[in-house]
């Protein structure tokens, strides 16, 4: 069932009391209503601090319980106890990369931690109140079949066109909109016009409509990594982050939840690449929570189950159209191998005219094709050719030897090399150069199999057609890289790479990260 197949507002009707796990206990900030679309009024709930992800393993838990009565509760129950924000603006949220019906949800982490005690910031290693910034924005891309999802991280330093405001970094779009209300307007008013400003710049920045928006505060990450009981990780080596994150963790696989889970999230001081394998922490984090959403532990336990539905409900926020339920069933498909996490693509570090450092993406035409490709079907590869390229016997190979390689007699040397496998070998000398680093084998036109056979004896050479070679003679040009007849040349030293943008992952990967 697709999600835009949504209920109406005022559709939805409150649980019973005997059902309705509110009951007993104060409304947070719903006095009067209990219907799924009714707006949240608690004023903490505009300041939230919130970490991605956590919500959508909530969804996938739903996912695998949907075709069940207790599934039908549980999707009511969050739906009816969850927080509403209007996050989804009526304009300037436009669809340019054509998707078909995919559906685009947003989550985002809002930098604030207002909303929390002194004991709890103490706990969690939060630091004191940062603002409204957002520092952690994944769009998450679920093909109309909900056959896989694709979760796509944005940097925080991003450097984009938020509308009405110019060039800025991505995490000042969400800060920009608060300012945007009037100074009269709720702090749920404030925070929706934040999150209505922060989708229409990912959306003028993608291509994309953003279908929902959804966000959870700093305690539900806590709890909900609690709930489960903890999810594993695995570091490539020791990490020592206890001034900044508190992060402090041995090399190897380890179990973490609660505040270690959080310290986990946070770190970016000490890493190679600082805030990108900050982002990669957080898609690894989600991957585990996925991974043990859909474990046995989970599957076959009803009370971890009405946890995890109780800690999402207290802590999710999400658009006023967010049907949980229906997208669960959208996903319930969905394996750890199919879900992918990768990063907007980006060309590099940079400065903006004010020299703050920022980050640059990749061009417009460049970031449409990407996100166009996330709900492209696999293209056909042509099956290979079975046909084996023409050979004659090495008798009739006539060889001219040149050594380019800078070693002396190595032509001599390779001449008789050839001899023996039985080739015959017409010409002896050194070549123009003796900087080749690649031994190659040119030929004239009409001698591509003598050139295939010789290939043969000295595996990895490159094959060139050329106009000044003799016909009927191959040319043997040794590079560097050749280590002798019969033996394959040294393979180049790979270059050194940087991931920009291409760091993918599955949710089944379990591989050690930095």
């Amino acid at each position: 069932m697709s999600t835009d197949d949504r209920d109406a507002p005022g559709d939805s009707r409150p649980l019973p009391p005997r059902l309705d796990p509110r009951a007993g206990r104060p409304a947070r900030g719903r006095a009067g209503s209990t219907a799924v679309t009714a707006p949240a009024t608690s004023a903490a709930g505009g300041r939230r601090l919130v970490w991605t992800g956590r919500a959508v393993a909530m969804l996938l838990s739903l996912a695998v319980l949907v075709t069940s009565g207790w599934g039908w509760y549980l999707g009511r129950v969050a739906d009816a106890t969850v927080n509403r924000t209007d996050a989804i603006p009526t304009s300037g949220n436009d669809e340019t990369v054509d998707t078909g019906e995919a559906m685009n949800l947003l989550l985002v982490g809002n930098d604030s931690r207002s909303a929390l005690t002194e004991e709890q910031l103490t706990e969690l290693n939060a630091g004191t109140d940062s603002g409204t910034n957002t520092d952690t924005m994944i769009l998450v891309h679920v093909p109309a079949d909900g056959s896989k999802a694709s979760f796509v991280s944005f940097p925080r330093d991003s450097y984009v066109e938020i509308p009405g405001y110019g060039w800025d970094k991505l995490n000042a779009a969400y800060a920009y909109g608060r300012q945007n209300a009037p100074d009269s307007a709720s702090e749920e008013a404030k925070s929706a016009q934040g999150a209505q400003l922060l989708v229409k710049t990912i959306s003028q920045l993608t291509g994309l409509r953003i279908d929902h928006y959804a966000e959870v505060d700093l305690l539900g990450f806590f709890e909900l990594s609690s709930v489960v009981g903890g999810v594993d990780v695995n570091l490539c080596n020791a990490v020592d982050d206890s001034f900044y994150s508190g992060a402090v963790f041995p090399a190897g696989v380890q179990t973490i939840s609660g505040a270690d889970a959080l310290k986990f999230v946070r770190q970016r001081h000490g890493l190679p690449r600082g805030d990108f394998d900050r982002i990669i922490r957080q898609q690894v984090f989600i991957a585990g929570v996925l991974r043990k959403m859909l474990s046995d532990d989970v599957l076959l336990d009803l009370g971890t189950q009405r946890q995890l539905v109780s800690a999402a409900s207290k802590s999710l926020t999400v658009d006023q159209n967010l049907n949980l339920l229906q997208l669960a069933q959208q996903m319930q498909s969905v394996t750890a191998g199919s879900i992918d996490f990768q990063t907007v693509p980006y060309v590099g570090d940079d400065t903006d005219d004010a020299g703050r450092y920022i980050l640059r993406l990749e061009d417009e035409d460049a970031l449409r094709t990407f996100f166009a490709d996330l709900s492209a079907e696999p293209q056909q590869t042509a099956a290979p050719t079975t046909e084996a390229p023409a050979t004659v016997a090495p008798a009739d190979v006539q060889v001219a030897v040149y050594n380019g390689s800078g070693t002396s007699g190595l032509a001599g040397e390779a001449a008789t090399q050839l001899e023996s496998a039985g080739y015959t070998v017409s010409e002896t000398g050194n070549a123009d150069s003796m900087d080749y680093t690649a031994t190659e084998i040119r030929y004239a036109a009409g001698d591509e199999a003598l050139a295939t056979t010789l290939a043969g004896a000295v595996p990895g050479a490159t094959t060139t057609q050329v106009d000044d070679a003799t016909s009927g003679t191959v040319q043997l040009v040794l590079g560097s890289d050749f280590n002798g007849v019969g033996q394959a040349v040294t393979a180049p030293a790979a270059p050194a790479t940087t991931t920009e943008g291409e760091d993918q992952r599955t949710a089944a990967d379990t591989s050690c990260i930095n």
